[in-house]
């Protein structure tokens, strides 16, 4: 009976030995899982913290590289107070024969005003048809600046440079290509002000004045720009837009 009694109270403590040592292997075990899910998480959230920095950095190094290319790509200066000037991309030409021949601009005494004459084609269309020409050799054209009908701007030849679209004074001034939507020629409103901003500053960047703004037209007698063409009115008052945006930019730079 001693023996048997004996051999009982040691069965069980061994099972409850087992089963102590079986809820701390457990416990153990979950420790190790809550270690391990606390640990994933930790390099979860820092990597999503290291992603976010390299994320803002890539934003604020491609504004700056974006905003250095374009003030280099505009007159080759990197010195340029952008007070008032509207945005804009610079996509510049290959330097060919047909389109950007990389003759020096030696002196800027008007901007000249152009319609696309196909409409519905956005700015980044009629640029790549410029681009296009150095393998086309298809006719020799382009202009300094486009405004597209969402109001976008993109340049296509620095200012320091002539291009081909006003003839007899593609040596003395800048080109403005603008974009329409139908066969009246006539720029929607966004691209109405984006002109009248561009324009406007071109215009006090090189110390011109409205009356230096002119149409294609007025140098070869060409319908163009269309619109402004066939409506007098409605030219007189781009102008007097464009000297009262001079005026603005004047404004904002004193203010400085």
């Amino acid at each position: 009976m001693a023996k048997q009694q004996r051999r009982k109270t040691t069965q069980r403590h061994t099972s409850v030995q087992r089963k102590t040592s079986g809820r701390s292997v457990s416990k153990q075990r979950q420790q190790r899982k809550q270690e391990l899910f606390s640990r994933i998480v930790l390099v979860g959230i820092a990597a999503f913290l290291v992603l976010g920095i390299l994320f803002l950095a890539s934003k604020i190094l491609g504004r700056d590289k974006k905003e250095n290319n374009t003030a280099q790509s505009l007159d080759g200066a990197s010195d340029i107070d952008w007070t008032g000037a509207p945005e804009m991309n610079a996509e510049l030409l290959t330097v060919n024969e047909y389109s950007r021949p990389g003759v020096p601009l030696e002196q800027i005494n008007g901007i000249v005003v152009h319609y696309t004459a196909n409409p519905g084609a956005t700015a980044q269309n009629n640029r790549d048809y410029f681009e296009g020409l150095k393998d086309s050799h298809e006719t020799k054209v382009s202009s300094h600046f486009i405004v597209g009908l969402d109001g976008e701007i993109v340049q296509c030849i620095p200012t320091a440079e002539i291009s081909y679209a006003s003839n007899d004074r593609n040596s003395d001034t800048l080109s403005i290509e603008c974009c329409h939507p139908d066969e009246t020629g006539q720029f929607n409103q966004a691209t109405y002000d984006s002109l009248v901003k561009l324009t406007g500053w071109l215009c006090y960047r090189f110390g011109l004045s409205s009356e230096q703004v002119i149409r294609h037209y007025d140098v070869t007698g060409k319908l163009c720009p269309k619109y402004f063409v066939e409506n007098e009115d409605a030219w007189a008052a781009f102008k007097g837009d464009v000297q009262e945006y001079i005026g603005v930019v004047e404004s904002e730079v004193e203010a400085k």
